[in-house]
């Protein structure tokens, strides 16, 4: 049986705020960036053959922005961390698709890849553990 998030220790509550503020820092940037540059964002989509490219940078933006703030007040924090860690699943097989490219960018791409696997794997664990003791959840479960 687990914790409840008011049963977790500091410690615990601050290695979980810690890893929601590294997760924010790479998806907040990432969504303000396509947010300021959506031209380039829908072109970037549009070059490797997606259907609607504006709408997937719409998406995209709303996805990484809305689920960055909720993972930074962890709040919906597992609900977030899901959303993000399938869209982080989907965007890695059609933008880092290391095994259809050059044999001379195939080692960047996989390594990009597979850094997204990576991150996809830390997203589902906190899904499957929540925000800790310091977060709107925990607030809202008291």
């Amino acid at each position: 049986m687990s914790k409840s998030i008011q049963n977790t220790s500091p410690i615990e509550n601050t290695l979980a705020l810690l890893g929601r503020l590294l997760f924010v820092a790479l998806f907040l940037p990432a969504g303000i960036g396509k947010l300021t540059g959506f031209a380039g964002t829908v072109g970037y989509i549009s070059s490797v053959g997606l259907p609607l490219p504006s709408v997937g940078a719409a998406l995209a933006l709303v996805v990484e922005i809305a689920g960055g703030l909720a993972l930074l007040a962890g709040f919906g924090t597992r609900i977030a961390a899901v959303v993000l860690a399938v869209f982080t699943l989907v965007a890695s097989f059609f933008f880092h698709n290391y095994w259809g490219v050059p044999a001379d960018q195939a080692f960047v791409q996989q390594l990009l890849f597979f850094k997204n696997i990576a991150v996809v794997g830390g997203l589902l664990t906190l899904a499957a553990h929540g925000a800790g003791g310091w977060s709107v959840d925990a607030r809202n479960q008291a």
